[in-house]
């Protein structure tokens, strides 16, 4: 069995592994929330709370360049649990890290409308896996709905290394969150190749760091033309991916 092309596989998770849809401007979730907050002793309107929450994440992002509010991605340069926990605060209730971060989860699963792996994924892991492969997660997005998800999906434990961009205060296409990868897993980007469905944060981003790059164009994609990358997928399409990163096609 000849080599894989690359023997370090980076995978972006919601697009290109996990097809999720959410709403966070669904009234009713803003509703059960509130209710949660007020079992606590912080009372809220529903809008009130909603109103509160959008003025935090302002004040935490005032000044740092967004690219564009992806709802999946939940605003990923910064900490949620520290908003969730000033919510609790601004109505002199006490909350430690975990009712902070109940409260987030709480909110995640009443504006998660569906999340599925798309077809094939665990077998393209396993496969990937069995042919020697070093499997990393990079994505841009919150761990204290990420990790979570990765356990109901049944990815919990399915990836070498797990790098979320809540837990380091950047994201992609920023280079430091990719050399947060290379350096800490001591790669060689010659050997490694990054797999996502956005043309800047995933393709961009990996190609300016020296990675290889294999781009899919899923329903979570941006609109838009296709980017250079060195392989390119125009559909979903996990057995083909498979494929692409066995070099059997």
């Amino acid at each position: 069995m000849r080599p894989l092309p690359y023997a370090n596989i980076l995978f972006d998770l919601y697009g290109t592994l996990v097809d999720i849809r959410t709403d966070e401007d669904d009234p009713a979730a803003w509703a059960a929330l509130a209710r949660f907050y007020a079992y606590y002793g912080a009372a809220y309107s529903p809008g009130a709370l909603r109103s509160a929450y959008l003025a935090l994440i302002e004040r935490q992002t005032a000044g740092k360049a967004i690219l564009r509010r992806d709802s999946h991605e939940a605003h990923p340069e910064i900490e949620l649990a520290g908003v969730f926990r000033a919510l609790f605060e601004a109505k002199g209730a006490e909350a430690g890290d975990a009712l902070a971060v109940h409260a987030g989860q709480f909110f995640r699963a009443m504006t998660t409308r569906y999340l599925r792996l798309y077809d094939g994924v665990p077998a393209m892991l396993a496969q990937l896996r069995g042919r020697g492969a070093r499997l990393f997660l990079v994505s841009n997005a919150q761990a204290i709905f990420t990790r979570c998800e990765l356990r109901a999906l049944g990815l919990d434990g399915a990836f070498d290394a797990v790098y979320l961009s809540s837990d380091y205060g950047c994201k992609k296409p920023d280079a430091r969150f990719f050399r947060l990868a290379l350096e800490g897993q001591r790669l060689d980007p010659a050997r490694c190749i990054m797999v996502g469905n956005d043309p800047v944060c995933d393709i961009a981003g990996a190609r300016a760091v020296g990675l290889a790059t294999l781009y899919v164009c899923s329903n979570l994609s941006p609109a838009g033309p296709p980017p250079r990358a060195t392989y390119l997928l125009p559909e979903m399409d996990i057995p083909r991916m498979a494929a692409l990163l066995c070099g059997e096609a």
